[in-house]
């Protein structure tokens, strides 16, 4: 298997990475350009063909990042495009599309009762407001994955939840809270009243995933997550219990929140994979590493 990854220096695509490499995939990564090739060079210029293309790259940054720099999502739709365009160009026959959890109608994600998002949530002809440029963004991304199916690329699309892992930067809130415990702050800062809810998926789980997506060649966007409505409170007393210690909670109004609930229907997923790493597990290897 002859494989692009994009975007191999992130997250994600370091860890998908390294797992196709372990199964003797031969793996070309491209970046945004820090010093190396750049995925957006390559997709408006190469022509190489592989068996699969992996599109991980992309302007992040956690929800400061989405809230402050909504013109980041300038570089993302170019990255997209191109990444579609090179698709079809080149005859790639299968690709794997990251979307987001973001892509999902803000009106779904309220305070009051959890609406676990579902896939057909989302009408790629009439796909309501998603959260900020970020989720407009990956609309427009599903929006160009469905012209590159017509055109003959299998494409995958799956909408991760909230990712985390031991080597996560810490501007997102899993490696923020794990920084926070080891030193042990009180009071423990928590943005928001602390209500509000997220799916966690460990990094390794998040690859199975979409590995397992690939070798059944499943169809469809698919959430990937573990459809557990966890609270910011309720991660931060995880975190802390695991620490050793018990502080005070303190919630900033004034910081950046995001949605109030955002949680996934994992059917779809469980078809295929079955994730294995809890929360409190990837908690313990987090404060362990």
């Amino acid at each position: 298997m002859r494989v692009l990854l994009s975007g191999h220096r992130g997250f994600v695509g370091r860890h998908l990475h390294a797992a196709m490499a372990a199964r003797g995939w031969d793996v070309d990564g491209v970046d945004l350009a820090h010093g190396g090739a750049d995925a957006l060079d390559l997709f408006r210029y190469e022509d190489v063909r592989y068996d699969l293309a992996v599109h991980c790259a992309a302007i992040v940054g956690g929800r400061a990042s989405i809230d402050g720099s909504p013109l980041g999502v300038a570089t993302n739709l170019a990255l997209d495009a191109w990444y579609f365009r090179w698709l079809i160009r080149t005859g790639t026959p299968r690709a794997v599309f990251f979307s987001s959890s973001a892509a999902y109608p803000v009106a779904l994600q309220q305070p009051g009762e959890i609406h676990r998002l579902v896939e057909t949530d989302i009408d790629l002809d009439n796909p309501g407001k998603p959260d900020a440029t970020y989720g407009l963004a990956k609309v427009v991304g599903e929006q160009l994955a469905a012209v590159a199916q017509a055109h003959g690329t299998r494409v995958h699309v799956l909408r991760p939840f909230s990712g985390f892992g031991e080597d996560q930067a810490d501007c997102y809130p899993f490696p923020a809270f794990i920084r926070r415990a080891r030193e042990r702050q009180d009071p423990f800062e928590i943005w928001g009243d602390g209500s509000s809810t997220r799916d966690w998926i460990h990094i390794d789980d998040l690859v199975g995933a979409t590995l397992a997506v690939v070798d059944q060649d499943a169809t469809g966007p698919i959430n990937l997550g573990w459809g557990r409505a966890t609270s910011f409170d309720d991660l931060a007393r995880i975190v802390c219990s695991a620490a050793g210690y018990q502080p005070h909670l303190k919630h900033r109004a004034d910081a950046p929140r995001g949605v109030h609930h955002r949680v996934c229907d994992p059917s779809r997923m469980l078809n295929h994979y079955v994730p294995t790493v809890t929360l409190e597990e990837g908690v313990r290897r987090a404060l362990a590493a």
